[in-house]
């Protein structure tokens, strides 16, 4: 079995409103924006990204407090969006990027 895991430091640059799934658990879906340097064969290249993602449960909750912008580092996982077009980072941690 292949490993899905993801670690990103990025901003929140948008917070769509909580809702609740018709099981009643929280759900958010955010758009993250990261920018980093990163080395390649080719040498140095900046990378520049924006990335849907969504959060479940009281991570949901915690999430939707935050206030746009600051550096966040998420963790979590890579899944499909329901449409099956675009790519979603499912959070299931974050803390403050202090760096």
């Amino acid at each position: 079995m292949s490993a899905n895991a993801v670690v990103l430091t990025a901003c929140i640059a948008e917070v769509q409103t909580l809702r609740y799934t018709p099981a009643g658990i929280p759900a958010l879906q955010l758009v993250l924006e990261h920018q980093s340097e990163v080395q390649d064969v080719q040498g140095k290249r900046q990378v520049k990204m924006v990335l849907k993602a969504m959060a479940f449960g009281a991570l949901a909750e915690r999430l939707a407090s935050q206030a746009v912008g600051g550096n966040w580092k998420f963790q979590g996982y890579l899944s499909n969006s329901r449409a099956g077009k675009s790519v979603v980072l499912q959070i299931q941690d974050f803390s403050q990027d202090l760096l």
